[in-house]
């Protein structure tokens, strides 16, 4: 461990989505600040839009690992093309965040190729000479943590330290003054309440009712709020189908905004309701409270650091993963029946953080650490 010390030239591989990403900057911070070294991340092409908004990474490799969930066809040729371009950047170390149900060593075999010296990462099995750091991965089976927490606890095996633990992003000012003109042009009316809703999920398994989004808009409408649907450019058809069921104050913001407007528009917004994907991360990162409906799948992932309500419900037994490592979530941690929250459930979510917010702006929440044998 004592070779860490001397590092100034360190990979981080981070390959999921773009909610992993950022639930992992508090421990790049961690690095940067320790070791005051140049951080290169390589990650895949759903998070690497936003790693020019992340201070903290100096350089990025957008590459998508054949054994992460993406939307884009790995060849086998170009995992070697990964590993010679990752031998021509001349590390000296890489550090591989993960979350307890992946296997760290497809990328560690990744580095070892690349020649990386010091190579760390959680690993449940012995990984003899493909880390030089083995941190031996107890989760969920004896506790689970926060991602964020997992993260700072891995390079806090190589000395890694931050005091600043939040997520953040930093954008230009005048990000906002653009993103206020797209909404004004759909006819927000900016002077008026207006709440982000964002419905879109990667997986099918996480989402919530479209009909009770549209009974939640239009109750949230009668109570003087205008609603914006926000989604990705795939996720078009689903936010202009949500805005026309709930008709007048209702907007779709599908694929009409950069990502540096969303975050923005995320920013700006006095609280946020989304299902469980990047969006709550990029709040918790903006300091925008969020209520979270919280399809069971990972408890590793709420909010960090940043009021918020989640709203949890079961995933149907049919569409449960069939990683082995979540399974044993369903006979531990997700035992009982949890209904999908009504949309009296969300608008009670709102207005409590609402509430909260009034009373103390600076308030800000953390996570119930989940502990058993």
């Amino acid at each position: 461990m004592n070779d860490w010390k001397h590092v100034k030239n360190i990979l981080i591989v981070r390959a999921d989505n773009l909610g992993d990403l950022l639930m992992s900057v508090p421990a790049i911070r961690a690095v940067k600040e320790t070791f005051n070294a140049n951080i290169t991340v390589l990650t895949s092409s759903m998070a690497a839009g936003v790693a020019p908004y992340i201070p903290e990474i100096d350089e990025i490799i957008t590459f998508d690992l054949p054994w992460i969930k993406t939307n884009n066809m790995v060849v086998s040729k170009t995992v070697f093309d990964v590993v010679e371009t990752l031998k021509e950047k001349n590390f000296d170390a890489v550090i591989i965040f993960t979350v307890f149900s992946q296997n760290p060593l497809p990328a560690a075999m990744i580095t070892y190729m690349a020649e990386i010296p010091l190579r760390l990462a959680y690993c449940r099995e012995n990984p003899y000479d493909l880390l030089s750091e083995w941190v031996p991965d107890k989760e969920p089976y004896s506790f689970i943590l926060h991602q964020v927490d997992r993260d700072l606890k891995l390079v806090g095996a190589v000395g890694a330290y931050t005091e600043n633990m939040q997520i953040s992003l930093t954008l230009p000012e005048s990000v906002w003054e653009h993103c206020l003109e797209k909404l004004e042009v759909i006819g927000v009316d900016s002077s008026k309440p207006w709440i982000v809703f964002h419905a879109g999920v990667s997986e099918e398994k996480r989402k919530y009712p479209e009909e009770k989004w549209v009974a939640t808009a239009k109750e949230m409408i009668r109570l003087g709020w205008q609603i914006l649907f926000t989604g990705s450019s795939a996720e078009q058809h689903l936010t202009d189908d949500l805005a026309a069921a709930v008709g007048a104050k209702a907007f779709s913001l599908g694929g009409k905004l950069k990502l540096q407007e969303f975050i923005a528009l995320i920013k700006n917004a006095p609280v946020v309701v989304s299902v469980n994907t990047a969006t709550i991360h990029v709040a918790a990162a903006v300091q925008t409270p969020v209520v979270v409906l919280y399809a069971q799948t990972n408890p590793q992932h709420y909010p960090w650091m940043v009021p918020f309500e989640v709203l949890e419900f079961e995933v149907p037994e049919d569409m449960r993963t069939k990683n082995e490592v979540i399974q044993h979530l369903y006979s531990t941690v997700y035992t009982e029946k949890v209904p999908e929250p009504s949309p009296q459930d969300i608008i009670n979510a709102v207005y409590k953080l609402l509430g909260k917010q009034k009373e103390n702006p600076e308030l800000k929440s953390g996570f119930t650490l989940h502990s058993f044998i």
